[in-house]
């Protein structure tokens, strides 16, 4: 009897498991990626918090326990440079050495980075770091006038500028003489009285007189540095960011799966966050080895990987465009590459990536310079910047809200509350402010850093940041980048997303780059759409095969109106395409060079467009 009811139990338990997987394998999936996922992120923060416990709490503490922990490991690995941790440490110790006794740098004070990447970036950082400065990374591309914008900014007294970008800072070195700027130049010798050197005086220094790491007393909500906006829709803002945004972005490396052992290849600029924190700061975390590149080449990439044994590398932007429009060559498929970390990768580029350049996960993820809240896809699901699982949700706390595409503001219930989205609508990201997830405001601008808060969201008193980014959360429950706002546009009383624009155009075989934005036509509310295209090379325009594409990939109200050929798009240097300058120049032809061309729907083909038809379209001669 005993027997039989045994038996019974176990065949009852065993209906009862399969019965559970069963649920779980057809209703939540990923449940498993999802809980796996969590526990990383648990255990990644306990390791954090213990490190901590023990004294190792700033970005520089965390160098110097690497450095200690393993003086004689491969650190940066630069053209036919080789550093070691203890060998960056050394002369970083002597930058500092020399930033303290001959430019007088004292701690706290504000002190601007113009450099391309190289070692001495970071020595140079590491340095300023020691003695407890805050440091303004600068954009290299800066024209003289915006450098000064941005010094005025986070209020820099000294300016440490690369050889190599010298001649732009010359350009205005009587006003940062008048604004009483200090310039040192990384170099042995200067070519102006008025700019003192400091690669002379760094070999000069013996290792004894190095300045050693400086108090870890520090507020770890307090300033770290200052990285600056792109720019895209304006002038460049100054973001602070803080000593814990900087030490939790030193784990982006290890949740997407990199290890000690890896060699990790940096092109991105180094005064980008991605960079700079993710980046250098991943290795530092790991103990890893860097790669690091003067500047990204998309022909040169793979061999670049070939050579120094390459397992990990960062993208942004568009970054992986530029490597799947290159010809095919033997090295993109004969490297060791098994991580490509990063964001902004568009889908239809991610599914040719991933065909084309061998068995690479994609570890899509999403962050702002000015806050913590973040994604990272860890599945292999081609296209989401991460999920929004129960899991998830614990770790990173966030709303998605409808928002009124016109004023770019959520929309308020009467009572004054914000309305959620449902699933599968999309909405305006923010993420409550908290402890984990702080904001500390444009240098210099209070004005814009108030704008980036909402209050009284969902309750009396609460406050959120306002990423200005549009979010879909599907009902699997992937989070999808949408749009920028700014970047979406209104026509025909609907929506239009820049983003799902761009990815139908382009599909056509033709098309090589394409950068999509909306423009005001007189009489029309709203604005049409209108993008600049890049043909492939040997490659013209077809405009009845464009517009059949568009019929089958689009909407009627979100297809471009409006067309300009270009050479190349204008990008920033974190490839990011700049849409201001388009929009303002719109579609005129005496203020838009190149080709341009209209959508006929008459004639289902886009026709060129001269100065007869624009002024019969202003005339509303001819309907859009």
């Amino acid at each position: 009897m005993f027997t039989w009811l045994a038996a019974g139990w176990v065949t009852a338990m065993a209906v009862g498991l399969l019965s559970a997987l069963w649920v779980q394998r057809s209703q939540y999936p990923w449940f498993w990626d999802d809980l796996s996922y969590y526990v990383r992120v648990r255990t990644v923060g306990r390791a954090v918090r213990s490190r901590m416990q023990r004294g190792v709490i700033t970005y520089l503490d965390c160098f110097i326990h690497q450095a200690k922990k393993t003086p004689d490991k491969a650190f940066i690995v630069y053209e036919d440079q080789h550093l070691s941790y203890g060998e960056v440490d050394g002369r970083s110790g002597r930058f500092a050495r020399v930033f303290q006794k001959e430019v007088g740098v004292r701690r706290g004070d504000v002190v601007a980075l113009l450099m391309c990447n190289e070692p001495d970036f970071v020595c140079a950082w590491l340095g300023l770091c020691k003695l407890a400065a805050q440091v303004a990374f600068l954009n290299t591309n800066l024209k003289p006038r915006a450098l000064l914008h941005c010094l005025d900014c986070c209020g820099a007294t000294r300016l440490v500028v690369g050889a190599d970008v010298l001649s732009g800072v010359l350009e205005v070195l009587a006003e940062l003489q008048q604004q009483q700027v200090e310039v040192w130049v990384v170099d042995h010798a200067s070519p102006s009285s008025g700019v003192s050197t400091l690669l002379d005086k760094v070999e000069l220094v013996s290792a004894d007189e190095r300045v050693m790491a400086g108090p870890s007393d520090v507020d770890i909500m307090s300033n770290f540095l200052f990285i600056f906006t792109s720019g895209t829709t304006g002038v460049s803002k100054a973001t602070r960011v803080g000593h814990f945004k900087a030490i939790m972005s030193m784990s982006f490396l290890q949740l997407c799966g990199a290890r000690c052992s890896d060699v990790i290849y940096i092109t991105l600029p180094l005064y980008h966050m991605s960079a700079s924190l993710l980046g250098i700061g991943g290795c530092i975390q790991l103990g890893a080895t860097c790669v690091l590149k003067k500047k990204f080449s998309a022909g040169q990439f793979w061999k670049d990987c070939m050579k120094n044994e390459v397992t990990v590398f960062l993208y942004i932007g568009e970054l992986c465009r530029y490597l799947v429009n290159q010809p095919t060559m033997l090295e993109e498929r004969a490297h060791k590459v098994r991580v490509a970390a990063g964001s902004g990768l568009r889908a239809d580029v991610w599914r040719e990536f991933t065909r084309r350049f061998g068995r690479i996960g994609v570890r899509e993820g999403y962050g702002l310079t000015e806050a913590s809240i973040g994604f990272l896809n860890y599945t292999d699901e081609v296209g989401p910047i991460g999920r929004a699982s129960y899991f998830n949700k614990l770790n990173m706390p966030f709303e998605l809200l409808r928002c009124d595409a016109e004023t770019y503001e959520p929309v308020r219930t009467d009572t004054g509350r914000c309305v959620p989205c449902q699933r599968g609508e999309t909405g305006l990201l923010v993420a409550p402010l908290s402890f984990t997830n702080q904001f500390l405001g444009y240098a210099g601008n209070k004005t814009q850093s108030e704008k980036k808060l909402l209050r009284d969201v969902l309750r009396q008193g609460d406050v959120y940041f306002n990423t200005g980014d549009l979010m879909l959360h599907d009902h699997r429950d992937f989070l999808y980048f949408r749009d920028r706002l700014g970047d979406t546009f209104r026509w025909k009383g609907e929506n239009v997303s820049t983003t799902e624009v761009s990815e139908a155009l382009s599909s056509v075989d033709f098309i090589q780059d394409v950068n999509v934005y909306g423009v005001t036509v007189p009489g029309y509310e709203g604005r049409a759409g209108m993008a600049a295209v890049v043909l492939k090379a040997d490659h013209a325009l077809d405009g009845g095969k464009l517009y059949r594409n568009l019929v089958r990939t689009l909407p009627a109200y979100a297809w471009p109106r409006f067309l300009r050929i270009q050479e190349s798009l204008d990008v920033t240097e974190t490839y990011k395409q700049r849409k201001q300058t388009l929009v303002q120049e719109g579609f005129h032809p005496g203020s838009v060079r190149g080709p341009l061309y209209f959508l006929d729907t008459s004639r289902k083909d886009y026709i060129s467009l001269t100065p007869p038809v624009y002024h019969d379209i202003i005339n509303a001669q001819v309907k859009l």
